[in-house]
């Protein structure tokens, strides 16, 4: 099995090394990922400008781009072989509910999404990583039993581990997203020249986490893993929309 991982907090993240360190043994892996932090990049690609690759002495590709444009290149014909898996992470700080909507670590599984087996996105609910080996352990776990079961196409798995010990952890919840409030406003400042400029406020707090959800998973200890569809077309309003369009011609 080949298993292409990136991340969106950087080649030198500490979360990338442990995924790495965490299935190396399980496959031959190849390991593309930003070469800094582009945390919230969602699924946008580099068009303004050239992806310069370059190899590191860990053998890991830094790439002046975003996670999207890494795994692109790596399962697109910048490494010899070909991918069964793309896995992304271990992000520190979770990914739970809308974030899924800007998340780098999500985007670059959903890139993936067009190979035959299932893409995964890890994600640790905190930015410390003192508990990272749980959520190295917990990837291998999953990873390790991927082959039992196919995902739809076009799909990815997004996974939350609790900032727990391993003995800890509960087990391991399937989830829907939830949803977040609303952020607050972006702060204003005027740096020490005088220009003006705008700080993006944090993530908004939790406004649907009921039993289900990832945030409930989550806060009771247990993994989350939540099946992501690509394909948001809202199939519910496909007939009272056709009405409202047919009556407009």
């Amino acid at each position: 099995m080949h298993i292409l991982i990136s991340n969106d907090d950087g080649v030198f993240a500490p979360g990338l090394m442990a995924l790495h360190e965490a299935v190396k043994d399980l496959a031959d892996c190849q390991v593309i990922a930003p070469d800094r932090d582009r945390s919230g990049a969602s699924s946008s690609l580099t068009l303004d400008q050239p992806l310069y690759p370059k190899s590191l002495a860990n053998g890991f590709v830094g790439v002046n781009g975003t996670p999207t444009d890494c795994v692109h290149l790596g399962i697109n014909g910048y490494f010899a072989q070909s991918f069964d898996l793309v896995i992304s992470g271990i992000n520190l700080g979770a990914n739970l509910g809308d974030d899924v909507l800007y998340s780098g670590t999500v985007a670059a599984a959903l890139e993936g999404r067009f190979l035959k087996r299932p893409a995964f996105a890890f994600s640790l609910t905190s930015r410390s990583p003192e508990h990272l080996p749980t959520a190295a352990h917990i990837a291998r776990q999953l990873i390790q039993q991927q082959q039992a079961f196919n995902l739809p196409a076009h799909s990815i798995l997004n996974v939350n581990i609790p900032n727990l010990p391993l003995t800890e952890i509960k087990g391991i919840k399937l989830t829907r997203l939830g949803h977040r409030l609303h952020a607050k406003p972006p702060v204003k400042f005027v740096n020490p020249r005088g220009k003006e400029g705008y700080w993006l406020s944090v993530a908004g707090g939790i406004e649907d986490g009921g039993e289900g959800t990832d945030f409930a998973a989550v806060q009771q200890g247990y993994v989350s893993v939540t099946p992501i569809l690509v394909d948001r077309t809202h199939f519910e309003q496909l007939d009272s929309l056709s009405e409202w369009l047919e009556a407009l011609l």
